[in-house]
């Protein structure tokens, strides 16, 4: 009876291991919204990390979170390094910043579980508004892929990029017009 008890666990554990090697070797996540204000005006609310807290959703997601910067106060070079209890821990680098048009991060995540991913802010002119697009993408490790079969990086991240997007243009359209 043990016996067969054992195998079959062996064989449940088996089969997740085939599931999870089976999923995608890389991972996207997509959100855009046309914002009314230029290119420029939403450049800078995304290339400093001091002003990306105040529409950050992870930030209300858990306000006791701490959140420590360093480097470039702005562009290249910046770091916002965080932790908490329910956003985990991990930092965000900006590696590229083009002015009206790009801000490309590194995300370094260590808890609740260690990997890297790009996260990149996009700026396209549409008129008199702009279209933003978040997007964050990577690849994926056994473990990533493993970690996908219980949780959905599109389920868990893309809600939140639009609560982001929603903030960012309450905030870019009430502020002060040069």
């Amino acid at each position: 009876m043990i016996k067969k008890i054992l195998l079959g666990l062996v064989g449940v554990v088996a089969i997740v291991f085939i599931a999870a090697a089976m999923q995608p070797a890389s991972f996207r996540v997509e959100r855009s919204a046309t914002i009314a204000a230029t290119p420029q005006a939403l450049f800078e609310q995304v290339n400093d990390h001091r002003k990306f807290a105040a529409w950050n959703p992870w930030e209300k997601m858990d306000p006791s979170s701490k959140t420590i910067y360093s480097g470039a106060e702005s562009g290249v070079g910046a770091i916002a390094s965080w932790k908490g209890d329910k956003v985990g821990e991990g930092s965000a680098t900006i590696t590229e910043s083009k002015p009206g048009e790009l801000v490309r991060q590194r995300m370094d995540w260590k808890k609740p579980m260690e990997g890297v991913s790009t996260v990149d802010f996009s700026f396209r002119p549409e008129g008199d508004k702009t279209v933003v697009t978040w997007a964050m993408y990577g690849e994926n490790g056994f473990m990533g892929k493993l970690f996908s079969l219980f949780m959905d990086c599109e389920s868990m991240c893309g809600p939140e990029f639009e609560k982001g997007l929603a903030d960012l243009g309450k905030i870019v359209s009430a502020a002060p017009k040069p």
